[in-house]
């Protein structure tokens, strides 16, 4: 496992879009507008979130993307677990020498310390909401100079 990419961060921003169109749907080009990014790359991860029940979407005119579960109903951890593979610290790519005093004990006291680690990164992601983002999203927007002014 190379670490994290930047899918949670493309997740996120994709159901916080969602929430914000308040039940309407959003295309992918249009998500892809506000990251600044390619919609083919939008739609696997909105394919990811459909395969696990975050979002939907609808084929046709006037189709696109929208939440399947309200926003307080969906946690960052959510949309993290649904985008992100396998473990977030990498671990030995070879395993060390059984020679080394160092190297016999080592993956084990790293992989307490990582577990530990993984296990703290979701209990926090699971603690905010894509409503709450929401909310700082509109908290932020208003402390905004006006554009007249």
């Amino acid at each position: 496992m190379a670490g994290l990419s930047s899918r949670s961060a493309v997740a996120i921003h994709a159901l916080t879009m969602l929430a914000h169109r308040g039940g309407g749907s959003l295309t992918s080009a249009e998500i892809a507008d506000s990251l600044a990014s390619n919609p083919v790359l939008v739609r696997r991860i909105l394919g990811r979130l459909r395969d696990s029940g975050l979002v939907r979407s609808t084929e046709g005119r006037g189709g696109g993307w929208s939440l399947a579960r309200a926003p307080r109903d969906i946690t960052l951890n959510d949309a993290y677990t649904a985008v992100e593979e396998g473990r977030i610290l990498s671990r030995h790519a070879h395993p060390p020498s059984d020679a080394c005093e160092v190297g016999r004990h080592i993956c084990d006291l790293l992989e307490v310390e990582f577990q530990d680690a993984e296990r703290a990164l979701e209990e926090r992601l699971s603690q905010t909401t894509i409503a709450h983002l929401l909310r700082q999203v509109r908290e932020s927007e208003h402390q905004l100079p006006s554009a007249n002014g």
